[in-house]
């Protein structure tokens, strides 16, 4: 099996397993999963990335995630370069197709769910509370420590085969701490694929694909993936390159930006509470 098709196939049984079909099961009217709660959730997603990592882990390092394999390349640990856009392709590929799959397992549940935005969530991620700077710094962390996480995993030994269900332990205990903010894509092909699906899939009265949030899971992942990975080297390796410091400025403009939009935000709340209270007493 060549490396495109492992990524290929190891995304696509990452999605069924994890990003959409345990999603659907909870989300979807008239699931025997119906209303299984988030720990469900977390659970199938840390169980569908072991399960990917078990298929494809010996022919392609299962990467199956595009920011996993940017943060790889940038410190030499995926050479060469020239496989990196081969290898987001196929995780972009295969997460597309693992939307496919999940659309027609829970066929006939769409048209018993009224409820637009779940239809969507069994697809891609979606805020909590949305605001953007804030969004994006959530999903920066949590790929940020699925990063970390990963190389203290590559640098300790264990039992022949461990390795993916330690794997997939990391994804839960992100998801069960971190995940609550905006469902933790840490992982652009993870979001996109799947919302391209449920853009052109004809789901029984879907809403939009919500592409005005369609960067932050795309952008968040991808910078906190690269600065996990060079920060790890520079803390750890002792290699700290001209790169770390693009990161860490990166990093730092946009958590200064997130606060700044947070306060402003709460200050005009209090400000316009203000102006209400002052019109009930005229």
């Amino acid at each position: 099996m060549s490396e495109f098709l492992a990524e290929l196939i190891g995304t696509m049984i990452l999605i069924i397993f994890g990003g959409g079909g345990v999603v659907a099961g909870v989300v979807l009217k008239k699931s025997k999963a119906e209303g299984a709660d988030w720990v469900v959730i977390t659970l199938g997603w840390g169980l569908g990335v072991t399960m990917g990592v078990y298929a494809v882990g010996s022919i392609s390092g299962a990467h199956l995630n595009p920011a996993v394999t940017l943060a790889f390349a940038s410190i030499g640990e995926f050479p060469p370069w020239s496989k990196v856009p081969m290898y987001i392709t196929a995780q972009l590929i295969g997460a597309f197709i693992g939307g496919i799959v999940v659309f027609f397992q829970y066929l006939p549940h769409w048209k018993e769910t009224e409820d637009k935005g779940a239809k969507l969530a069994v697809f891609s991620t979606d805020p909590a509370i949305k605001s953007i700077p804030s969004n994006l710094v959530s999903e920066m962390i949590g790929t940020f420590v699925l990063i970390m996480g990963l190389l203290f995993i590559g640098a300790n030994d264990f039992t022949e085969g461990l390795n993916p269900a330690i794997v997939g332990l990391l994804i839960v205990a992100i998801g069960m701490s971190l995940g609550g903010t905006t469902g933790y894509a840490i992982n652009p092909a993870r979001d996109l694929g799947p919302r391209i699906a449920h853009a052109i899939l004809p789901i029984i009265g879907k809403g939009d694909s919500n592409w005005g949030y369609a960067l932050v899971p795309i952008f968040g992942p991808i910078i906190g993936g690269i600065y996990g990975a060079v920060f790890y080297n520079s803390l750890f390796v002792g290699e700290i390159t001209v790169l770390f410091w693009i990161m860490s400025f990166v990093v730092l403009g946009i958590l200064i930006i997130a606060l700044i939009t947070e306060l402003k935000k709460h200050n005009d709340a209090i400000s316009n509470k203000n102006d209400s209270s002052k019109k009930q007493i005229i």
